[in-house]
């Protein structure tokens, strides 16, 4: 999922060298925080943030086939 993930937004964004997913788990939820340039994070979350949601959506279907939840958000980066 986090291969698909960077494939996705290294895809959307204009700088893909900073695109930074770090993932974790707590209690069985998988979290990907996702850190892009603050030049791309118009980008990543979209009109009324519909490229976010649609992204999540995405990744939320491998995870239902493995029975697993995740969580991804979004963090500026301070560089």
């Amino acid at each position: 999922m986090k291969k698909a993930l960077e494939y996705i937004i290294a895809s959307i964004v204009e700088s893909p060298e900073k695109v930074e997913i770090s993932e974790g788990e707590d209690n069985g939820i998988i979290n990907f925080t996702i850190k892009v340039a603050p030049s791309d994070m118009g980008r990543v979350i979209g009109k009324n943030g519909k490229v976010i949601r649609g992204i999540r959506n995405v990744i939320k279907i491998p995870a239902i086939k493995q029975n697993k939840k995740i969580n991804i958000t979004l963090a500026e980066d301070s560089s």
